[in-house]
């Protein structure tokens, strides 16, 4: 009798106690594809998140329609061994946020994810090189830049680049069929030029209500055959050629790249970035306008304009805010950029 009441304990214990035999920071368990219920029960006890392995065996064995499901758990608190089954028949592997930006480039993205611990820069760089998960949406796409959607994501502590990459293409394609996208596409472009359009919105502007605005000048420009000279497609020229320093000069304006749309007109030949649904939404339906120049007003947004004559005008006042902001800020005067005066967004 006794020994059935000690036996009747250890039991109880052992199931039903919150147990903790694992550091106060918390532990790690990563629980292999295929592993037996024996194997599971021993890496649980060897990391001291169970109490017995025998115990938590039988438990598995008295839930045999429970499968126990493969990936890294994560464990900082004591649990009972009841908790344990429930968390790994459920499949509550551990996951980390990744905040991905609206106009984050993939070398923004692939950075982003390094930082984090997730994998290397190199690893989801050659993920999203690889264009083969949007060939049915842009047959001719040299690279995934443009179709990582910018959100919110939760991925395990080891995932792979493919994984990341294909998550995002999968935001982008729900996204996507969410847009006003057939009867635009039917009128106006390819899914990939829409796309490298309100790339080239989202990096002009971080005002959302300016976004139609910017499209509709990139819209009149390209109808009349005007060079869209978009600063931040210079800025990804020069990053993929690796020679950006950060700073955007009126020497870089004449760098040789497809992407450099001074040089050439009509868009370039891909995404410069990755768009957020304001900005292809922007670029799906630009609003109708006759501005066809931009230029920055020195408090985050724009003056559009009409006319040259109206542009290089508000290129004037945009110096003048600058120097007088500057001037504030530290009693001296400050020396805008040149202004090209045929672009619409020099002097940003």
């Amino acid at each position: 009798m006794i020994l059935l009441m000690v036996a009747a304990g250890y039991v109880y214990t052992a199931l039903f106690q919150p147990y903790q035999g694992f550091p106060a920071g918390g532990v790690y368990v990563d629980i292999p594809h295929g592993a037996s219920q024996r194997a599971i029960a021993r890496l649980l006890a060897e990391n001291g998140v169970v109490r017995s392995r025998a115990a938590f065996e039988a438990l598995c064995r008295s839930r045999k329609r429970r499968t126990l499901e493969a990936g890294e758990y994560f464990f900082d608190h004591p649990v009972t061994a009841f908790e344990v089954f429930d968390a790994l028949a459920n499949g509550r592997v551990y996951v980390k946020e990744l905040v991905v930006p609206e106009g984050f480039t993939m070398f923004d993205i692939a950075g982003l994810a390094a930082g984090e611990g997730f994998l290397s820069r190199d690893e989801f760089l050659a993920a999203a090189r690889d264009p083969s998960l949007i060939r049915d949406l842009a047959p001719d796409a040299p690279t995934l830049e443009g179709f990582l959607f910018p959100a919110i994501y939760k991925f395990p502590r080891h995932t792979t680049g493919k994984n990341m990459a294909a998550a995002m293409v999968k935001r982008f394609r729900q996204a996507w069929i969410t847009l006003p996208s057939a009867d635009a596409l039917a009128a106006h472009r390819s899914v990939q030029d829409v796309v490298t359009l309100a790339s080239m919105v989202e990096r002009e502007t971080p005002l959302p209500e300016e976004l139609p605005r910017v499209a509709g000048v990139f819209e009149n420009r390209l109808r009349t055959g005007l060079p869209l000279q978009c600063d931040p497609t210079v800025v990804y020229a020069l990053t993929l050629a690796g020679k950006y320093n950060g700073r955007l000069d009126g020497g870089d304006l004449n760098f040789a790249s497809p992407y450099n749309t001074y040089h050439n007109k009509g868009l370039p030949p891909g995404p410069i970035a990755n768009p957020g649904e304001s900005a292809l939404r922007a670029a799906l339906d630009p609003p109708p306008t006759d501005d066809l120049y931009f230029v920055a007003n020195t408090e985050g947004g724009h003056f559009f304009s009409k006319t040259l004559q109206e542009h290089n005008q508000n290129v004037a006042r945009y110096r003048r805010l600058l120097g007088q902001s500057q001037s504030r800020a530290d009693g001296g005067a400050f020396p805008a950029p040149a202004a090209n005066k045929s672009s619409p967004t020099r002097s940003r």
